[in-house]
């Protein structure tokens, strides 16, 4: 940032100092031709009075030549009388008396001068006056061109310094919050960068870098709770099944081997879902997908109702036509695990609705039970959560089910929700359809 402002401000300097020297050069030229037709008039007034002859005043810088009627140099300034005629050119038909030249350079002289000529007519015939002034170079004068090109540096400079310091203390906020970052870890998460004072984008981004780590933290804590009801749920029917064999091998003459292997089996079966659960979890943490296909919700559900029988009386209420693009064996095991959790808690009955709902694909399972309260919609969708009346219906459920659910909604791009409902538990999810 600082050289692109040094950069600009010198663009700037060299614009200005252009124009100046342009100025100053057009006011200096126009200055020294003012000086030679001064000097030329003032002459060619004299010699109508007098004869004049020999050396003639003029400004310094200025060369003054008078020519008589035969071209012969009779008077000048000093340097000019001796030489030959500086110019030849007279004037002409529009411009009469006077007329004027850029000769590069003039007899006699060096360098580019410019050159006004007089024509004064007298009774021996028609004499000349030349005054010639210096053509004033690009740059005016070494003194002009030092000066201004030192002030230019000197106000690049300036604005470099300054930049560097406005941005140093500007980006100091910036320095802060990367350092503070460093040193937030895993193990030390609870930390939070420091919020500047000023409402400015520094301000924004401690912000927001805040509410990042604040999300972090929550996703830690819920990584952690995870792995330990994980732990927990995994090392039960282990050790279940470790303890029923150790006792059956205490008392192994006495022991009903078929039952007690009937048992471990029920315990490993309840392992194996958990671990089944687990695995398809990771899979969709993970963003495992398959190839999509066109999907009839409404079909897909008669299919997956005449494929298994049910405890609980089932109603469908299915609208034909209702199609999304999805992977059919998630939405299956979506569908299923809704159905299930809606069976388990029913009395009597589940209602299942497939309708289109402006362009959206909404699936309503809602059973006649009990119902869930407000503030615990959400905690069944987390993970290993499982409510008071849940563990009563199912004490091997594995509390896995509705965020898996929940999980394969997100994939596809929708939401999964407990909705209100005159009774029982109203899960509904909806799904963009197909465009």
């Amino acid at each position: 940032m600082t050289v692109i402002a040094a950069t600009v401000a010198a663009l700037i300097c060299a614009v200005l100092i252009t124009l100046i020297i342009v100025g100053v050069r057009g006011r200096a030229t126009e200055y020294k031709r003012n000086q030679a037709l001064s000097a030329a008039m003032r002459v060619a007034e004299e010699f109508r009075r007098r004869p004049v002859r020999g050396e003639v005043g003029a400004p310094h810088g200025i060369t003054v030549q008078v020519l008589d009627a035969r071209d012969t140099v009779i008077a000048g300034t000093p340097g000019a009388v001796s030489g030959p005629p500086m110019a030849t050119f007279r004037p002409g038909a529009e411009t009469g008396f006077k007329d004027a030249q850029m000769l590069c350079p003039p007899a006699g002289l060096r360098g580019c001068h410019w050159v006004i000529d007089f024509s004064v007519r007298l009774p021996s015939g028609e004499w000349q006056v030349y005054a010639a002034a210096p053509n004033v170079p690009w740059f005016v004068s070494g003194g002009l061109i030092t000066f201004v090109i030192s002030v230019g540096l000197l106000l690049v400079l300036l604005v470099a310094l300054r930049t560097w310091r406005t941005v140093d203390r500007t980006l100091a906020p910036v320095d802060e919050i990367r350092r503070e970052l460093t040193e937030i870890t895993a193990s030390k998460s609870g930390r939070r960068v420091t919020v500047p004072e000023n409402q400015d984008e520094i301000r924004r981004l401690a912000e927001a870098v805040n509410a990042t780590l604040d999300r972090l933290d929550a996703a830690l804590a819920r990584q952690r709770g995870f792995t330990s009801d994980a732990s927990h749920d995994l090392r039960s029917p282990i050790a279940a099944a470790r303890t029923q064999l150790e006792e059956a091998l205490l008392y192994a003459d006495d022991t009903d081997w078929p039952r007690t292997a009937r048992t471990v089996l029920q315990t490993l079966d309840r392992l194996q879902a958990i671990v089944t659960d687990l695995l398809q979890l990771a899979r969709l943490d993970a963003g495992a997908w398959q190839e999509t296909e066109t999907i009839d919700l409404a079909a897909m559900v008669t299919i997956e109702l005449a494929r298994s029988d049910r405890s609980k009386r089932i109603v469908p209420h299915l609208q034909e036509g209702v199609q999304l693009r999805g992977d059919r064996l998630r939405l299956v095991r979506l569908f299923t695990n809704l159905l299930d959790n809606a069976e388990r808690h029913a009395e009597s009955q589940v209602d299942i609705t497939v309708r289109d709902q402006d362009g959206v694909a909404v699936l309503e399972v809602l059973d006649d039970g009990a119902g869930i309260a407000e503030e615990e919609r959400e905690v069944v969708f987390q993970r290993f959560a499982r409510l008071k009346a849940g563990k009563a219906r199912d004490a091997n459920g594995t509390g896995l089910g509705l965020p898996i659910a929940r999980e394969i909604a997100k994939a596809h791009g929708g939401t999964l929700k407990v909705e209100d409902s005159d009774r029982g538990a109203r899960f509904v999810l909806r799904i963009p359809r197909e465009s």
